[in-house]
This record gives C-alpha cells, structure tokens and sequence, in this order.
C-alpha cells in the first residue's frame, strides 16, 4: 500500500477512536457502552465482515494459503506462550498475571481485521480470520489459565467450536468451496453489517482510552511489555517469514496482526480475577495508542 493510503486509513482510525473517546467523556456512551458495543462486535458485526471476506472465487492457491497462515499462526502461538513464561518471572504475581495474558492474547480480533481489510482488501481479511483460530484456541486455554485454573479440555473445545467467529469461518467456507450464491438481500445485508467493523471497533476503543488518566501512565514494565508487544514478536515473525518462501500477503497479514495492542480482555480478566487491574488498563492504553505509530511503520517495512 502506499504512503498516502496508509496515512489516510491510520488518520481515519485515529479519528474514530478520538470520537470513541469524545463521546465516552460527554457521556453519550455510558460505562456500560463498552460491554455492548463489545458484545455487538464479537456476535455480529464482526462475524458478518467475516462471512462477507469468504464471498470469493475459491482457488487451490487460496487453500494452501490457508494452510501456510494457520501454521505459522500456530507456531506464533507457542513462541508467544514461551516468551510470557520466560520474560515475566521478576513481576510482582498480579502484574505478572497481566503482562502473559497481554503476551499470549492480542488485539488482534477488533483492529487486525479492520486493518488486514484496509490493507490488503477482502482477501487480506479472509486470512486473518484464519490467523485468529489459534489466538481464540490460547485465549480460553492457557491464556484463562494465567488468571484462574484451566478449564477442561471440553470447555475449550465447546467454547472454540462455537464462538461466533468461527462459526463464521464455518459459513464462509461453505460459500466459498461450494461457490453457491446467496440471496442478493441476504448477501447485501452481511456485507452493510460487517461494514461496521471499523467504525464500532474503533469506537469501543476510543472509551477504553476515555477511561485512563494521562499522569503516571508510563513505568518500565509496561515499557518492556509494549517493546515485546509491538516491535519483538512481530519482528520475529517478520524475519521467519522473510528465511521462508511465504507469499507477501502471508506474510504482511502475520506480521501485522501480530504487531496488534493489547486486548481490552486483558484489562477485563485481571479486574475480575484480582489481577492489577488498574496496570492491564495502562498496558491497553499505552500499546493502543503506540499501535497507531507502529502499525504504519509495520506497513511500510512490509
């Protein structure tokens, strides 16, 4: 993409976190705004925006690309498990809590979507989704397990198989392999609902960062976690793919989506797990707002 189209689509996201913002501190969007809109995003805007993504002429290319994504996602996965039970062990347990749960679990969900779609088009989106099924897998095991027990293994699989995101994967593959066509008004309403995704995603964003105080937001654990974050991981992941013959938009979509903030999960799990909660809001905050230099530069190197 190219400098002035990045620049257009990262101005355009700062905004809508700006109006998130605004509106949050004018009370327009209660507290309570942020669980709904959150909700709204995950059950259905976000899952039609997937759906839409899969409405493609399929092709063998496409299928090994999904092949070649979801194992580098995967490796991703353990090297992120590695390093939150490597990098950490010096913090105090309920910050410690936070930083591998934020190392594990990524914003991926609500920006890396809007972003792949901006950057790479519905295909870039299509890839993503894939992306995020290890993440989703990791996020309700070991990721819930930094917080509380582990849940059995039926619980993780009964939650992965049904998540609303995948089982628009599930929909989307359908139409996508069997290329049967859907309903025009059927078709026309996924698309202007999944449509959404970067307006209301921004938005939720926007008042998560209305709640944070700008003093005393900045100490060197969170330093470290955002240069792990937002530069290590993603830099690893730039450099493995780079040794391999990985397609460019593989490679773009894998190094992006893993150079995404911290999720507001983080922020959610810790308050409700006696983790430092007021710390996990810090880190969302702070790699939120840095994402927004870091991502452009991300796309520029690629």
């Amino acid at each position: 993409m190219i400098n002035s189209s990045l620049i257009n689509l990262q101005g355009m996201l700062f905004l809508l976190v700006a109006a998130g913002v605004i509106l949050r501190k004018l009370g327009i969007l209660p507290d309570s705004a942020k669980q709904v809109l959150t909700d709204l995003v995950i059950d259905l805007i976000l899952p039609c925006n997937i759906i839409s993504s899969f409405l493609i002429e399929f092709n063998l290319d496409i299928l090994k690309g999904f092949a070649v994504i979801l194992l580098i996602a995967t490796l991703i996965q353990f090297g992120c498990l590695i390093i939150a039970n490597t990098f950490y062990n010096k913090e105090p347990e309920r910050r410690k809590k936070v930083l591998q749960y934020g190392t594990v679990c990524s914003n991926a969900g609500f920006m890396g979507n809007p972003i792949a779609e901006g950057v790479y088009g519905a295909e870039g989106l299509m890839y993503a989704s894939i992306f995020l099924v290890p993440q989703r897998i990791v996020m309700w095991s070991a990721g819930v397990s930094y917080f509380t027990e582990s849940p059995d293994r039926k619980t993780v699989i009964k939650k992965v198989l049904t998540h609303p995101c995948i089982v628009a994967v599930y929909i989307g593959l359908f139409f996508m392999i069997t290329q049967i066509s859907m309903p025009v008004f059927l078709e026309n309403t996924i698309r202007n609902v999944g449509g959404c995704t970067t307006t209301v995603s921004m938005i939720l964003i926007g008042t998560i960062l209305a709640e944070v105080k700008a003093g005393s937001i900045i100490d060197k654990g969170i330093i470290k976690y955002t240069l792990i974050r937002l530069f290590f991981i993603p830099f690893l992941v730039f450099i493995c793919c780079r040794l391999f013959p990985v397609r460019p938009m593989i490679s773009g979509v894998s190094v992006l989506l893993t150079g995404m903030p911290a999720g507001s999960t983080t922020a959610i799990l810790a308050a409700k797990y006696d983790g430092d909660y007021i710390f996990a809001t810090k880190c969302v905050v702070v790699t939120t707002l840095l994402s927004l230099v870091t991502i452009p530069l991300w796309c520029m190197v690629l």
